[in-house]
């Protein structure tokens, strides 16, 4: 079959692999429908995740329909139409009965390389490096999904393929950071970054009960769609001072929450931005964390911080002081997709939830490597490629 692999440090290609396989009694086997670019890809593509082998079939957000079940599967069926959260939890192990799947026991079959990174290895994530188990990932003709019965999700009827292709991990990835970041009622809260999962933060707040959000990007046509397609404010970081501004619109205060949605490549026009480039460049600290460190200049006293966008390693200039002296509240995580895509579905299925407008370039798979290239230099106004194998 064909299939989308990473072939070297910013290069991909479209490759001849082998048709996946059952390998457990859970599993199952989809034809992907629909599979999109992420983010987070690019952090692999880059080689700033350096567990990558060529051959490495990448993607980890898709939804598709079910060809081939193992014996022990009971809740799906060939012929379903379904979603699957990027991180893999096995359901029965202790963190999964907690519901923070993405922490699985099971999950990750490589455990050693995060446990040396890390101190514990997190679950599994299709087309993540061998780092994150190793597992081939959605850009391709088939794929194997394990523990099927915990992490494929039937998707309802009058839901579209693309509207349910974003809850595999943009919307869930969104709504961890807007329910673990502690959203209230008549909150504030402040989102970096307007990609799909800074929006998707940004709506998941929203339907938490958020009284006002603001999205904080200095792409127009993504600030665009928050106002347009979210219902969010937006602040352009190339216009304003972003700390003075939410402090003006929150009486003096500062937001309640802050969801940090950008990453380890965040970008800076300042001065702090040309620092932390050059030191990751040289490899002197793994990961730039500019907008971390803006969102915790900006929470108000006794607020929380939540960090969504995926950071591999170590970090300078951490403002640690701020953070205890203003008794904030830090947190992160991966997507606990499991425990979020019911509400969600159902949110989508209401017409409360869309994502449509996020796939803005839609492709067959062999054009997968220029679906990368406008990705990543967001040319034409991509937001994310969308491919159809």
């Amino acid at each position: 079959m064909k299939a989308l692999t990473w072939t070297g440090i910013n290069e991909v290609s479209v490759e001849d692999v082998a048709e996946p396989q059952l390998l457990n009694d859970h599993d199952v086997i989809l034809k992907i429908r629909q599979t999109v670019t992420c983010g987070s890809d690019l952090h692999l593509i880059g080689g700033y995740v350096p567990f990558m082998r060529a051959g490495d079939v990448l993607g980890h957000e898709f939804m598709g329909e079910v060809v081939e079940v193992g014996k022990a599967v009971t809740r799906r069926k060939v012929g379903d139409r379904v979603v699957v959260p990027s991180f893999i939890g096995c359901g029965s192990c202790w963190y999964c009965k907690k519901e923070l799947y993405s922490l699985c026991d099971n999950g990750n079959p490589n455990p050693g390389i995060t446990e040396g990174l890390w101190g514990q290895s997190p679950g599994g994530c299709f087309g993540y490096s061998h780092a994150m188990g190793g597992y081939a990932g959605s850009h391709a003709e088939y794929m194997r999904v394990p523990y099927a019965d915990v992490g494929a999700f039937l998707v309802p009827d009058g839901v579209s393929d693309t509207r349910a292709l974003f809850a595999s991990d943009s919307v869930t990835t969104g709504w961890t950071g807007a329910d673990l970041g502690g959203v209230q009622p008549g909150d504030t809260v402040a989102v970096w970054g307007a990609g799909a999962v800074g929006q998707m933060a940004a709506r998941s707040a929203m339907l938490l009960g958020a009284e006002q959000v603001v999205v904080i990007d200095r792409i127009p046509e993504r600030l665009q769609q928050v106002r347009q397609f979210i219902g969010a404010d937006t602040i352009d970081y190339t216009a304003v001072e972003v700390t003075a501004e939410l402090r003006e619109r929150t009486g003096g205060r500062g937001p309640d929450v802050c969801i940090e949605a950008v990453g380890m490549e965040a970008h800076s026009p300042g001065p702090a931005g040309v620092y932390d480039q050059v030191k990751q460049q040289l490899r002197l600290q793994t990961d730039r964390p500019t907008a971390v460190r803006e969102a915790i200049r900006a929470c108000r006293k006794g607020g929380s911080v939540f960090v969504l966008g995926v950071f591999a390693g170590m970090v300078d200039k951490f403002p640690l002081g701020a953070m205890m002296n203003k008794g904030l509240t830090v947190r992160g995580a991966q997507q606990h997709g499991q425990r979020y895509l019911p509400r969600i579905l159902d949110h989508m299925q209401k017409g409360e939830l869309v994502t449509e407008h996020l796939a803005t370039h839609t492709m067959p798979l062999i054009d997968g490597p220029r679906g990368y290239e406008m990705f990543k230099a967001k040319t034409d106004g991509c937001v994310r490629a969308v491919f159809t194998p």
